[in-house]
Order: C-alpha cells, then structure tokens, then sequence
C-alpha cells in the first residue's frame, strides 16, 4: 500500500508533529508532503532522514519567518501537490492540508485536530487577540476568512473518513462539516515522565505565552494568594504582561529545558490549567508524573481529567476563566481534595493515552476502512 501524509506545515516540534511522528512509526513506508518545511535539524529526527515535499510557498520571500501570511495562497498550494499515485492519503490537518486533491480510487482519511479555528467558531476571538476587530485590515481579514471558509467546507467532501481527536473536536467537525468522526486520542509520551509521589508546596504551570494560554491570568490570580507560591515556565509574546502581575510568590522561569520542566511538574502540589483546548498534552504530562491538574473545565480536558465529582478523581475543574474562579478552585484543591487525589491514580488515568495505545488504535482504524474501502470497490 501506498501512502502518503500530507502536513500543514513543519516549522516546530509540537503537537501535531507528536502525532506525525506516531504516524511514521505506523507506516514507515510513508512520504511527507507540507505546506512549507523549516523544521529545524534539532528536531527533524523522527523524520528519519525523509525529504519532505513542500509547496511553493516554501520559496516565496520571508516564508521562514512570515509562513501564516501566505495562508491564502495555502487553498491554492495544498491542491498542487501532486499524490496520485498513493493509495491511501492521510491528511495530519488544523488548517489546509484536507484539501489535496484525491481521486475516486483513493482512500483519503483526515486526522483533525480541529476545523479552522479562526475561520470558524473562534474568528471573533481571533480578531480581538490580533487587533483586528475594527477598521480596514478588520474588514479585509474578514473577508479573507469567508473565503476560506467556502473553500473549507467544499474540501471536506473529498475526506472519506474524518478523525477526531477528542469528543469535543468531534462535535466541532460535525457542526461545521456535518460529518461523522471516530475519536482516537493523541499520543502523549507517558514514558518520559515518570511517577513522582513526593510533592512540594508549589503550583506550577507551563505555556508558550500566548494570548488564548490565559497564563497573565494564573499569574494574578496567585498574585492574590501571597501564602501561595506559583512556578511559570514558558516564554512568549505574553511574558510583559506577567512580570507587571508577579509579586514575590510567583517566580517567572521563562523557557527551560526539558528536564527543568519535568523536575518542577514531578515536585508541583498541582498543575494550573486555563486555557480552552482542543485536547490537551501538558496535563496528561502533568498526571503522568502523578500531578494532579486544576483546569478550567472545557474542551479536551473534561475528557482526560476526573473530575472532582468522579469516584476517582485526578484533578478539580472550576468553570469561569476568571481569577476568582481559579482562586475558589484552589481552595477547594487545598481543603478537600489535596489528600483525596492520589499520585498513582493521576498516573494511571495518563496512561491510558500513551503513544502504543495511540498506534495500536490508529493502525486497527485504518486496516479496518481499508477492507471496507476495497470490499466497496470489488463489489463496485
């Protein structure tokens, strides 16, 4: 069989390159095909030495640095990318990559991560975060994002079969693409972190700093509890914003290495969570570790956190992404649940999404609309 893997884009060592790579490792066969590839050497090794096949924006003038500028001319670019003589196409997609083009004896299965996020559901947001809510470059955008939203819906009818990776994302795909999806978790590497059952007296959190992470707002909130001390690993554009917030039981870290990070989230009382996310890594991380995690309780995280109402519960959700809120959740962490939640159970419930499960489902789901897909053509 063969297959080819077409990514949005490969600048950074993320997420979505976590499930590329499990991708890989189930069909090593696979050629890659991406918008624009500047992944750097550091990071390249789950390619495997691959040469990965980039679009023409990989050409075009500041793409290294500018790549989201081009984003429409990316409608255009994913359809010249010529994979017509794969038999299956496995589309690793947030933005454009559904969109190549595939014949009628080609099996195309869409990993979605989500719809377009800011050209749907989230463009209102968007446009806030940016700036762009008033004005000509307002109106301009928006227009831009119409059109993008005509040519994301027509592409979805050339997906045969879409993922999702989480309930929450599956709801996403069938409001705006009124399509059916298989839910299969992301991987999340529950190897390398470890059980550590012995805790300090500190909260942590860990982000890149950017607006929609609400790490500014953690920061004030524990700002609020001075007898309270908050741990903040990241860097980003945000990073101002909570140095003008911090009081001295807060200590900004910026970014640190790897091993840094899982020190902290082994030894944290609890992991602090605020963000609306389509799924979630960092607090499965956080209770591989045997960290229980206080988050925000919407999106991926209801369905890989338990709950303060579960029988066992691995963390506490509060429901308003306000400081109050996070600050009532953590009292009630601390007077009811900081004994109740235990390391080993925080543990156990992160290994049931660990990168062998995630390959293990992933590869049966493909084998079985593969026979399908070839039982329907024979029968044809």
């Amino acid at each position: 069989m063969r297959v080819a893997i077409i990514h949005d884009w490969l600048v950074t060592y993320a997420g979505a390159e976590r499930v590329l790579e499990q991708m890989l490792i189930c069909y090593p066969q696979a050629e890659v095909f991406s918008m624009v590839d500047f992944l750097p050497e550091t990071q390249r090794s789950f390619l495997d030495k691959r040469k990965v096949t980039t679009s023409f924006i990989q050409n075009l003038p500041f793409a290294k640095s500018y790549y989201r500028l081009y984003l429409p001319l990316m409608p255009l670019a994913v359809e010249q990318l010529d994979v017509s003589k794969f038999d299956l196409i496995i589309s690793s997609s947030h933005a454009v990559a559904k969109g190549v083009l595939i014949g009628p004896d080609q099996l195309h299965v869409c990993m979605c991560y989500s719809p377009l996020r800011y050209a749907w559901d989230l463009q209102h947001q968007y446009l806030r975060e940016s700036g762009l809510d008033k004005g000509l470059r307002s109106f301009f955008v928006r227009y831009l994002l119409h059109k993008i939203r005509i040519w994301d819906m027509r592409t979805a009818n050339g997906v045969d079969k879409f993922i999702a990776i989480s309930h929450f994302i599956s709801r996403r795909i069938e409001k705006v693409y009124r399509r059916v999806s298989e839910v299969i978790y992301p991987p999340v590497d529950t190897d390398a972190f470890e059980l550590w059952e012995i805790k300090s007296d500190f909260y942590l959190t860990a982000s890149r700093m950017v607006p929609y992470k609400k790490i500014p707002m953690i920061v004030e909130a524990f700002a609020s509890m001075p007898d309270k001390k908050l741990i903040v690993i990241g860097d980003g554009p945000e990073f101002k914003k909570c140095v003008k917030f911090a009081k001295p039981n807060v200590q900004l870290l910026g970014y640190q290495s790897f091993d840094v990070m899982k020190d902290y989230m082994q030894r944290a009382k609890a992991f602090i969570f605020l963000s609306e996310e389509d799924f979630g890594i960092t607090p499965l991380e956080a209770q591989s570790c045997g960290t229980p995690v206080i988050a925000f309780g919407k999106g991926g995280v209801l369905e890989t956190i338990r709950g303060q109402e579960d029988k066992i519960p691995t963390g506490v959700f509060f429901y308003e992404q306000s400081t109050a809120s996070l600050i009532e959740a953590v009292a009630l962490f601390e007077q009811n649940f900081i004994y109740q939640i235990s390391s080993k159970n925080c543990h156990e419930n992160a290994i049931r999404f660990s990168q062998v499960r995630f390959q293990e489902d992933f590869s049966a789901y493909i084998e079985r609309e593969w026979d399908i897909f070839q039982q329907t053509k024979f029968h044809e």
